[in-house]
C-alpha cells in the first residue's frame, strides 16, 4: 500500500479566512435570534448577514436602523463583532489559548502573526498579542471616559451614559462607524466634546499598532522612526489636512450651511476623519455634491495605516506607489524613500494590492449598476465605502435588493482581510519552479 502523503499544515492566511467565516456565521445566527431584534419572530437572513459582516469587518454600513431595530442583546452582539473584527479573529483565538493553556502551538503563532502583521519573531507573538489587546483596550477606555463625562453632562442616566460611551468608543477605535442614534452623529455636529474624542479614537486606531508603539518609545526621536512610521504619519497628516480643506470648502454653503462657522470647520474635519475608514457622519452625506463624493471615494480607497483597525489599500501602499512613480519620472534606477532603498518585492506587493483593489471596486460598481437603478456616483461611493470598510453611505444601502447587498457583503469581507490575504487563502499550493524563463521587455506607454 502506498504511503499516505503528510498532512498539510494550513496556511496562516487560509486559517484567518476560515476563522472570519466561522465568526461571521456565528454572528449572523445570533442576530437572527428573536432576542436580538425588536421585531417579533426574528429577522430574515440577509439583514442579519449584512449587519454581522459590516460589524465583523468594522465597516458600519447597515440596511436597518441600528438604534431602533436591535435590542440591547443585538447591539451587544454587534459591539462584540466589532471588537473581534478590529482585533482579529486569529489574534483573539490566540489570546484565549494563552489564557487557558498558557502556551502557543506553532500554527497558532503563525496565524496570529499573519493577522496582526506584528513586529518581532515568532517566539514573541504571545507578548505581542497581549500588547495589542492592552493598547486597544487602553485607548478605548480613555475615549469612553471622555464620552461618558460628556453624556452625563447632557443629562443621560448613569447606565445609559456608560453604555453609549462604551459602544461608541469600541466603534470608533475599531473604525467601525456604528452609532446608537438613528441620525448617526448628526445631533453632535456642533459638539466638540463628542466629535473630537471620536476623531481621536479613529485616528489612533488607523495609525496601526507598530506606529503607536514606536511613538511610545521614540516620540521625541524621529530619526529612530522606521520607514513605515514615517510614511504613515506623514501620509495621515497630509491626507487629513487636504481632505478637511477639500470637504469644508466644497460643502461650506451646501451640507454644512446650517452650522455656524466654527461648527462647519468641526463638521468638515469630522467627515474628513471618517474617510480614514470609519463610517460616522455628522452631516447628511446624501446631500453632498458629486465632486465631494468623488474626492471621498479616493480617500476611502486609500484608507489608513497597516496593522491597525482601518481598511483600504493603506497609506503605506499609496506612499510606495507615489515614490515608484516619482523615481520613474526622475529616471532613477532604484526607489528611495527617506534615505532607504525599497526592495523589488515591495514594488510588486504595492502594485498587486492596488490593481486587485481597483479590479474589485470596478467589478462591484459594474454589478451594482446592473442590479440597481442608482447612478454611477452613488454606487461607486457605496463600493468604495464597502471595500475600504468605511461605512459612509449616500443613503442607498437600505434600498438595495438582496443580490446588491451580497455584492457589498463580499466587498466588505475582502476589504477587511485584504485582497492578497483572500487570494492567498484560496490559491492552490505553491510549486517551486526549478528554472528561469528567458527575459524579454515589451514596449510600455
Amino acid at each position: 500500500m502506498a504511503a499516505s502523503s503528510p498532512t498539510r499544515i494550513p496556511q496562516p492566511a487560509r486559517a484567518t479566512f476560515v476563522g472570519f467565516l466561522t465568526v461571521l456565521a456565528m454572528g449572523t445566527g445570533l442576530l437572527m435570534l428573536p432576542i436580538s431584534t425588536q421585531h417579533p419572530g426574528g429577522i430574515p437572513f440577509f439583514p442579519a448577514l449584512f449587519t454581522a459582516t459590516s460589524a465583523l469587518c468594522v465597516t458600519g454600513l447597515s440596511t436597518v436602523d441600528t438604534a431602533t431595530y436591535w435590542t440591547g442583546f443585538g447591539k451587544t452582539v454587534i459591539m462584540c463583532l466589532i471588537q473581534i473584527g478590529g482585533f482579529g479573529v486569529m489574534s483573539a483565538a490566540t489570546i484565549l489559548g494563552l489564557t487557558v493553556t498558557r502556551k502557543l502551538s506553532l500554527s497558532s503563532r503563525l496565524n496570529a502573526t499573519s493577522e496582526t502583521k506584528g513586529e518581532g519573531e515568532v517566539r514573541d507573538v504571545g507578548a505581542l498579542l497581549r500588547r495589542v489587546l492592552g493598547t486597544g483596550l487602553l485607548i478605548e477606555f480613555v475615549v469612553a471616559l471622555m464620552l461618558f463625562a460628556r453624556f452625563l453632562s447632557l443629562g443621560y442616566s448613569l447606565e445609559r451614559a456608560l453604555w453609549y460611551a462604551a459602544f461608541h468608543a469600541v466603534s470608533c477605535f475599531n473604525n467601525a462607524g456604528f452609532a446608537l442614534y438613528s441620525d448617526n452623529m448628526i445631533g453632535f455636529a456642533n459638539d466638540p466634546f463628542v466629535s473630537l474624542p471620536i476623531c481621536v479614537g479613529i485616528i489612533l486606531g488607523g495609525l496601526g499598532f507598530p506606529v503607536l508603539w514606536q511613538l511610545q518609545r521614540h516620540l521625541r526621536a524621529p530619526l529612530k522612526w522606521t520607514m513605515n512610521t514615517r510614511l504613515v504619519l506623514i501620509g495621515t497628516l497630509s491626507l487629513l489636512v487636504l481632505s478637511t480643506t477639500y470637504i469644508t470648502v466644497l460643502e461650506w454653503n451646501n451640507s454644512l450651511s446650517h452650522l455656524d462657522p466654527a461648527g462647519r470647520l468641526l463638521a468638515g474635519f469630522f467627515q474628513a476623519v471618517q474617510t480614514r475608514t470609519a463610517g460616522f457622519n455628522s452631516v447628511d452625506i446624501g446631500a453632498m455634491h458629486g465632486v465631494t463624493w468623488l474626492g471621498m471615494d479616493v480617500l476611502m480607497f486609500i484608507g489608513a495605516g497597516p496593522a491597525g483597525t482601518a481598511g483600504g489599500i493603506k497609506i503605506t501602499t499609496f506612499g510606495v506607489l507615489f515614490f515608484i512613480i516619482l523615481s520613474e519620472i526622475r529616471a532613477q534606477d532604484a526607489v528611495n524613500v527617506f534615505g532607504k532603498r525599497l526592495s523589488r518585492s515591495v514594488h510588486r506587493q504595492a502594485i498587486t494590492v492596488a490593481l486587485l483593489a481597483v479590479a474589485l471596486v470596478v467589478s462591484a460598481t459594474a454589478l451594482l449598476l446592473a442590479l440597481t437603478p442608482f447612478s454611477l456616483d452613488e454606487v461607486l461611493f457605496e463600493a468604495c465605502s464597502a471595500f475600504g470598510t468605511v461605512g459612509l453611505t449616500t443613503g442607498i444601502t437600505p434600498k438595495l435588493n438582496d443580490p446588491a447587498q451580497l455584492v457589498l457583503v463580499v466587498l466588505m469581507f475582502i476589504g477587511r482581510l485584504g485582497p492578497i490575504t483572500v487570494a492567498t487563502a484560496l490559491a492552490a499550493p505553491h510549486r517551486q519552479r526549478l528554472y528561469d524563463l528567458p527575459t524579454e521587455r515589451p514596449i510600455i506607454g
